[in-house]
């Protein structure tokens, strides 16, 4: 595909339905069986929605928003918005009422298209107080009469009354330009009410000729892709659904976090995109494993580690012994782990949050390939990313190919290229502020080494400056923290303070088995006042803190009653904790962990 060439992303997709016809394309589970949906039966579907949606009153540059979890239809809708020329908005599942009557309203869009009955009963009060939007199209949910000035009709009558007009819907989106807003994608942001980002046809299909150039150092063919990320995430809607459509690749879409691992192994794919936590979830499962099995086995999987660690980094200075060693242990340990994960994985690609480099060096020493990328939703959104070739797992890698990076005089990374955001909706003054001379300004923190690669410190607004001025990085600790099995969450505290203190969850394993141990319940509320326990995280801590630098030590540490979720509002749908709701729930106890109220 000759992707500067490409018009529109609507045009990308038939082009490819044409050529790939009944090459299965989108995979669901449904009644304990995985089931397909070709591409020729995609573009069919496409075409039907958008006709329909043309039919009520939609017409370019409208917004539409679609609140659903993954699942092909989302795919359907988002695909036939876009080809009508309209602007797709995606909204997290997780919003509140109150979220989703801010994003209609700021967005001004007419329409929300939402899957199931438990999401309407958020979606329908929001639309009913909205300034513009007049329709709720209802993937799953039965249609009701109209309430508040609102229709709420149902997906399959959408479809079907769009079947009275002209098949059109191909032939008007080669209309569409390059620098047409396609979609509006809301940050979901660490504090504040989100901003929305305006993407273009052409700044999401640099990325994607970023995201093959990348990957043809792999060797693609016919690619299978396994989707967790919610589609909502400006990272999963571009690697994990448009780049793939650009390279002809099929797409599970995951039960959920909770079946991943039986997922990895039925649908065996052969790339995944995810967020840090996935590969954090991973890491400990694999380790609990091992630690559990014990004895020659544990032996075999720690020899592995060291050894794939060397022959990574510096594999000139492996012996002829180990060498033969490696090829051994490719077998009895390595070739196993990759069968957790289906037996033909490339490589997992991580972005949305930085990845521990300890975490990164396990899969690469267990001989499964991960790279670590960089980006915003800004920037379409990848914007650096190690390249298979070379992997460095502490680093991003180096920019994406027709990227320029530099770094300004306080540290702060620049980023320009076709790749860019047309800017927030509705808001030209931040818009101006953010780019400046064409160059996006990412608010992180970075330094480009000898090779080209770029290292990220930190966010700039999240640097820790305690009260002696030294400068702290809490994602660095945070990442060191949450390394030890006994830890699941973290996050450290200490601006213009002395000294770093925290709020800590303890793994659900740890409380289990702490619990069983000590006759107590698994309760971690109340086990968070519980003096014995809170002396064995104190100990955890005092092991962690043996790995830190004096200034990175923490001192003190609360522990949390419930995990950081989206649901009590203190993660980002993609899994970032947002510090100022976890310090407005915990701020007594983190002030009073100074020896204060």
């Amino acid at each position: 595909m000759d992707y500067k060439a490409v018009r529109n992303l609507a045009t990308m997709f038939f082009d490819q339905a044409a050529a790939l016809g009944s090459k299965p394309f989108l995979w669901d589970k449904h009644e304990g069986a995985w089931r397909s949906r070709s591409y020729a039966e995609t573009a069919e579907q496409v075409s039907r929605l958008g006709r329909g949606l043309k039919t009520l009153g939609v017409e370019k540059g409208d917004r539409v928003v679609i609140v659903s979890e993954n699942r092909p239809e989302w795919v359907v809708a988002d695909l036939a918005i876009g080809a009508i020329g309209a602007i797709v908005v995606p909204a997290y599942t997780t919003n509140t009422t109150d979220d989703h009557l801010y994003i209609l309203d700021h967005s001004g869009a007419k329409v929300v298209i939402v899957s199931t009955e438990k999401l309407a009963r958020r979606v329908l009060p929001a639309a009913c107080s909205a300034s513009a939007c007049d329709i709720v199209i209802l993937m799953e949910a039965p249609a009701s009469d109209t309430q508040a000035g609102v229709r709420s009709l149902h997906w399959d009558y959408v479809a079907a009354i769009g079947d009275t007009e002209p098949d059109d819907i191909r032939e008007s989106a080669a209309a569409l330009a390059r620098d047409d807003v396609v979609c509006l994608i809301y940050t979901s942001g660490t504090g504040g009410r989100p901003k929305g980002v305006m993407l273009t046809h052409g700044s999401i299909l640099a990325n994607c000729y970023a995201a093959y150039d990348l990957m043809k150092e792999l060797g693609l063919g016919d690619e299978v892709f396994l989707s967790l990320l919610p589609l909502s995430h400006s990272y999963e809607h571009t690697c994990g659904l448009l780049f793939p459509i650009s390279i002809g690749a099929q797409i599970y879409y995951a039960e959920g976090p909770d079946k991943i691992a039986l997922n990895l192994q039925e649908t065996r794919p052969t790339i995944m995109t995810a967020v840090p936590r996935l590969y954090e979830a991973l890491h400990d499962r694999i380790k609990r494993g091992v630690e559990q099995a014990g004895g020659r086995r544990a032996q075999l999987f720690a020899k592995a580690l060291m050894l794939g660690q060397k022959r990574h980094e510096t594999p000139e200075a492996l012996t002829f012994s180990e060498k033969l060693q490696n090829v051994v242990l490719d077998l009895l340990v390595r070739k196993k782990v990759a069968g957790r994960f289906g037996g033909r994985l490339k490589t997992f690609v991580s972005g949305g949050a930085a990845l521990n480099p300890d975490i990164g060096t396990f899969f690469l020493s267990l001989g499964v390939g991960i790279l670590q990328g960089y980006g915003q939703t800004e920037a379409s959104p990848v914007i650096a990313c190690n390249r298979p070739s070379k992997t460095r797992i502490e680093t991003v890698g180096p920019a994406l190919i027709d990227v320029e990076i530099k770094i300004a005089v306080d540290g702060e990374i620049l980023v320009r290229g076709e790749l860019l955001m047309k800017g927030y909706w509705h808001d030209q003054e931040t818009t101006a502020a953010t780019i400046v001379d064409g160059w996006l300004h990412t608010g992180d923190i970075g330094v480009i080494e000898d090779d080209g690669y770029l290292r990220i410190t930190d966010r700039k607004k999240d640097i820790i400056v305690n009260s002696g001025g030294d400068n702290i990085a809490p994602a660095r600790v945070e990442g060191v923290i949450t390394l030890e099995t006994e830890i699941a969450q973290a996050m450290v505290y200490g601006d213009k303070r002395p000294y770093l203190v925290g709020v800590v969850v303890p793994s659900e394993e740890f409380v289990n088995e702490w619990a069983k141990d000590n006759d107590s319940p698994a309760d971690l509320a109340a086990l968070a006042g519980n003096e014995d326990f809170t002396r064995a995280i104190a100990g955890v801590m005092e092991r962690i803190n043996a790995k830190l630098s004096q200034i990175e030590r923490v001192r003190r540490v609360t522990i949390a009653t419930e995990a950081f979720t989206t649901e009590n509002t203190m993660m980002t749908p993609t899994l970032k904790i947002r510090r100022h709701k976890i310090r407005e729930a915990y701020w007594e106890r983190l002030d009073g962990l100074y020896g204060r109220g």
